[in-house]
């Protein structure tokens, strides 16, 4: 099979429209409704609450700021209203996963908090809860749980939950990666205290940009809508008591997340049946595909990925931004996959590098199953017990290209340059 490169590129995941948001979005224009109210506001948080079952749903300008207001909303739960130009988390921990995109993480020090990184589990690629217990057993006052799905696929939520109650904990669930995945038949997102959702370009339904807050509560929903349009007070003239943030989503956008989300479980459809083929394609191969908690959880697909067997890896060391790896007949490694796919005009990516492993947060805590500490770089193996298992996932896994758009055909190449590196 004489392979050449594709003439467009494929992407790792790329938005999919339809033509409904047009519609919506040219009514924003013909109504005037161009800025933070509007018809495509309303209708999106009413539909997104009908879709994952929640009683709120708030509109903004990002998951990220949704992250940031849902750990605000929690830390003055917890710690009460703090003074102007101080954050809301000072001096206080906060336990996040480790295995994902820094968004998740980053409010916390926006509020003035330290995150201490839980490891990962190799059944879903989320949360251990065995190290969040363990966490719980060293950092006994820690009273806030940030928790992410990692790509689309929910974590132990049951679990998860069952040690932050015995702990009196809060969750913030991220689920900015898994709309539209369920756990025991509930769509991730509201089985945290608080959850958020994104819009970003690349994700399952998109609106270019923007998220939303899930909350149950109207007071709390309440507060949010305050707080992201610079918590305005109820005054004839402009009247502010706290700090606010210019984080609402815009009508336009709003337009364009209206069209997409009648188009959720088609785009899911699209995505479980490229993880299947690539599950079917690469048997025989030294390499399993990203796991699920089956029986329990559905998730949305939303990246395909791969882990390579240990005795399958051909020699790789990785530095801050460059890597080397010898390539070896029978074996091969993440970094030689993606980058014979790139030379064929198509786009992976490597695993999210785990937080603690960041050189911003390098010095934060890090609790794994076996206790706290880090591994040495390649070295996260001591007499056969894994360490670390997010450096793990991290060495020997990686994001295929997972794009709604990508036919059978185009991904029968990809397959079988994957193959190819083995060979």
């Amino acid at each position: 099979m004489e392979i050449k490169p594709f003439e467009k590129k494929l992407y790792l995941a790329s938005p999919t429209s339809h033509g409904e948001e047009l519609k919506f979005i040219q009514e924003a224009f013909d109504t005037n409704w161009l800025s933070t109210v509007g018809a495509n506001i309303n209708e999106s948080e009413k539909l997104i609450c009908e879709k994952i079952g929640c009683k709120n749903a708030i509109a903004l300008s990002s998951g990220t700021a949704a992250l940031h207001l849902a750990i605000r909303l929690a830390a003055e739960k917890l710690y009460g209203q703090p003074k102007v130009g101080h954050g809301a988390l000072e001096g206080k921990k906060v336990f996040c996963s480790d295995m994902t995109f820094d968004a998740t993480v980053n409010p916390v020090a926006y509020e003035g908090g330290e995150a201490v990184f839980i490891d990962t589990e190799y059944d879903t690629w989320n949360m251990s809860p065995k190290a969040l217990e363990k966490a719980f057993e060293i950092y006994p006052d820690v009273k806030m749980v940030v928790v992410a799905h990692l790509y689309g696929t929910p974590g132990k939520v049951k679990e998860l939950r069952q040690v932050c109650d015995k702990h009196g904990a809060l969750i913030i669930e991220d689920a900015a990666e898994s709309l539209g995945a369920t756990y025991e038949g509930k769509q991730t997102g509201i089985f945290g205290d608080v959850g958020i959702i994104s819009f970003n370009g690349n994700k399952i339904i998109t609106g270019t940009s923007g998220g939303m807050l899930l909350v149950d509560d109207e007071e709390d929903a309440n507060k949010i809508r305050k707080w992201s349009t610079q918590a305005r007070e109820d005054a004839p003239w402009y009247q502010h008591e706290e700090l606010g943030y210019n984080y609402r989503m815009s009508n336009i956008i709003a337009g364009m997340v209206r069209g997409q989300i009648p188009h959720l479980e088609e785009h899911i459809a699209q995505k479980k049946a490229i993880y299947y083929r690539y599950k079917e394609g690469l048997k025989g191969l030294p390499v399993s595909m990203n796991p699920f908690d089956e029986g329990k959880s559905e998730p949305n697909y939303w990246l395909s990925c791969l882990i390579i067997d240990r005795d399958a890896m051909c020699r790789q060391v990785r530095g801050e931004k460059d890597v080397l790896y010898v390539t070896e007949t029978g074996k091969s490694c993440p970094t030689e996959i993606l980058e014979t796919i790139a030379k064929y005009n198509a786009e992976g990516r490597p695993i999210w590098k785990p937080m603690h492993m960041q050189p911003i947060y390098r010095m934060n805590g890090f609790v794994t199953e076996n206790g706290t500490g880090r591994a040495r770089s390649n070295a996260y193996i001591d007499e056969g017990t894994v360490l670390d298992v997010g450096m793990d996932i991290f060495e020997r896994g990686l994001c295929l290209p997972s794009d709604n758009k990508m036919t059978p055909e185009q991904q029968d190449v990809i397959i079988e340059i994957i193959k190819r590196c083995f060979s």
